[in-house]
């Protein structure tokens, strides 16, 4: 995994447990009373606070280590093709929580962790054909938090997102804070983001310098990507680009190549994980017959991010600001 901005890592590192040598809150009591949230556009009350998390990927579990709740969590799921967790800001999370499953979370794993809340998402853990949903964990009496990016929106039984990306990401952030009691320590963090952001924004290309941006997931056939309440949108936009699916009113979704080949993007973003690299992601993208006339792939321009900067995660501004520098080197160029 590339050495991600160390100054914005350090700033997003100064109200965590684990970063720069900063100050930490303490976290509630697990006696405190009950605290009532609102998750997904549902009320969810809590009765305790939770001391043992367990948490599905990596961007929800970074989560909850930029907020130095690694204290709280019984260990976490993920598959191991999510780079090297070593060299972040939160590599002690990593190293005292437990690694519960390579894979996803099962009923299983919650149950020998004894979890006392499962955090996790719409296709990001949680899922309907084996039956691991909140509505399952409930009746065995845990306890979950959905993330919010993954919320469904009820445009179909599978379509997800209610809210934009970054504005998913301070909900969850400020959820979690009121949950643990390390309000302050949330608050701080978002701030320091919204920073972050806000610097990449003012040099950030404007009107029609703007170079539109298409975000590869996967797929040979179809192409999979990122709709408007997926974490793409908004590090595009900031970053100073226009996310050529913005219409599309889902999260993570397939297309048609055809619709790609309609939108003559500039960009090209490779989301960096899984069992084909991004070095044959760009290779197969470069060779593509059907993409030779549009502009990203005939200028070459491609930059690639990784799976952890493109789900809701505490490295979206880190990932704004890299692609921020990219967009301004290509902006206005045709």
């Amino acid at each position: 995994m590339r050495k991600l901005i160390a100054t914005a890592l350090c700033l997003a590192a100064t109200v965590t447990a684990t970063g720069c040598g900063a100050t930490v809150e303490k976290s509630a009591d697990p006696g405190s009373t009950a605290v009532t949230l609102t998750n997904c556009g549902r009320q969810v009350t809590f009765d305790k606070v939770p001391e043992r998390v367990v948490t599905n990927d990596v961007g929800i579990t970074e989560l909850m280590f930029a907020l130095g709740l690694e204290d709280r969590m019984a260990g976490f799921a993920m598959p191991d093709d999510k780079g090297d967790l070593t060299g972040v800001p939160w590599k002690d999370g990593y190293q005292k929580v437990k690694w519960l499953s390579k894979d996803q979370l099962t009923r299983e794993n919650a149950l020998a962790a004894r979890a006392d809340l499962v955090f996790a998402g719409w296709n990001y853990g949680f899922r309907e054909d084996d039956g691991f949903t909140p509505d399952a964990l409930k009746k065995l009496g845990i306890p979950s938090y959905i993330l919010t990016e993954s919320c469904r929106n009820g445009r179909t039984e599978t379509t997800r997102g209610i809210m934009p990306p970054l504005e998913a990401l301070y909900t969850d952030l400020t959820n979690l804070g009121k949950l643990f009691g390390v309000e302050k320590r949330a608050a701080a963090l978002i701030a320091d983001f919204k920073k972050q952001i806000a610097d990449v924004r003012a040099k950030a290309p404007k009107g029609a310098d703007r170079p539109k941006v298409f975000l590869y997931d996967s797929g040979q056939d179809q192409p999979f990507t990122s709709g408007r309440y997926a974490a793409p949108e908004q590090i595009i936009s900031e970053a100073g680009g226009v996310n050529v699916m913005h219409d599309v009113q889902d999260s993570w979704t397939t297309v048609g190549w055809e619709t790609v080949v309609e939108r003559n993007p500039d960009v090209i973003v490779i989301c960096d994980y899984g069992d084909m690299s991004a070095k044959q992601k760009k290779k197969f993208l470069l060779s593509y017959a059907p993409l030779r006339n549009v502009p990203a792939v005939k200028r070459k321009r491609i930059f690639v991010l990784d799976y952890v900067d493109l789900v809701e995660s505490p490295r979206n501004p880190s990932a704004v600001a890299r692609l921020g520098a990219y967009l301004r080197t290509v902006a206005g160029k045709g």
